[in-house]
């Protein structure tokens, strides 16, 4: 039996889906496994250039599919996708993906790690002055210049994390698909790659989606929180969070965010 998502919960399409600039705008995508049950249906999301959107829910309600989808690394059942105003119908040479484990290639250091993938035939070429400046560049960034000759078994989790997110900027893209990327860290370290993902956002003018099922993560990095949940799944609720940063500094906004989605949560198991 279909769980119908609370009437409570459901809001009416945002207008600003029709906004003229969006890095990534999706409408009405479903996506079934197979041919089978939907996994999700009827969700329109919309990422603004140098925003990060956090996709929050509870487990299986087609968070992971929901990103693979918008980054076309599986085809919707039906809907539409636009990428940088353009129709999305292939993974794009300017998106780049963050999974929970790093990925390293073990038998490649960590500067060959970042370039890995540089070379591939949906990218563009590249001189070779200035494929080691964006290895450099994309080291540097977090924070681990000086590091690339370091091999994936010298590397704690932290820094492993590091790279492969250094990976992913030295494509240059506008778009940054996470799927859960510090969800294995340690807190301090956990707390640090928040840090470092907000920052490289606001200082390479990209934008990022950012799956998770914490709250308190969503709640610290994004600038917009959308809701997942119900049978099949879609965006129930969403959030501009517009707390001042650093916001471990606002302990009451915080508190008043979460417990305002904890509530929403709440009322999506309750139906």
């Amino acid at each position: 039996m279909n769980a119908a998502v609370p009437k409570a919960l459901l809001r009416q399409e945002p207008a600003a889906l029709a906004a003229p600039v969006s890095t990534l705008l999706a409408r009405d995508l479903a996506y079934a496994y197979d041919g089978g049950r939907p996994v999700f249906s009827g969700v329109s999301i919309e990422v603004r250039p140098r925003e990060i959107v956090c996709l929050l829910g509870g487990s299986g309600c087609g968070k992971s599919s929901l990103l693979r989808v918008l980054a076309r690394l599986e085809v919707p059942a039906s809907g539409d996708i636009h990428f940088l105003g353009e129709p999305l119908r292939a993974p794009h040479p300017r998106a780049a993906l963050v999974f929970q484990q790093p990925g390293l290639l073990p038998w490649l250091d960590a500067a060959g790690n970042v370039g890995f993938g540089l070379d591939f035939e949906h990218q563009p070429r590249l001189a070779r002055s200035e494929r080691a400046a964006r290895i450099e560049h994309a080291l540097s960034a977090v924070g681990l210049a000086g590091h690339g000759h370091r091999y994936p078994a010298q590397l704690s989790g932290g820094m492993a994390q590091r790279v492969a997110l250094a990976r992913a900027l030295a494509r240059e893209p506008q778009l940054l698909f996470a799927d859960e990327p510090f969800s294995a860290l340690d807190a301090i370290t956990r707390a640090e790659m928040q840090a470092l993902l907000v920052e490289l956002v606001h200082r390479w003018h990209t934008a990022a989606l950012l799956v998770t099922h914490d709250i308190d993560e969503a709640i610290l990095v994004a600038d917009r929180i959308l809701l997942m949940g119900g049978t099949p799944g879609r965006i129930v609720r969403e959030w501009t969070v517009d707390i001042e940063r650093p916001r471990e500094a606002q302990p009451a906004a915080v508190t008043a965010l979460r417990l305002d989605i904890l509530n929403a949560l709440r009322v999506l198991r309750a139906h």
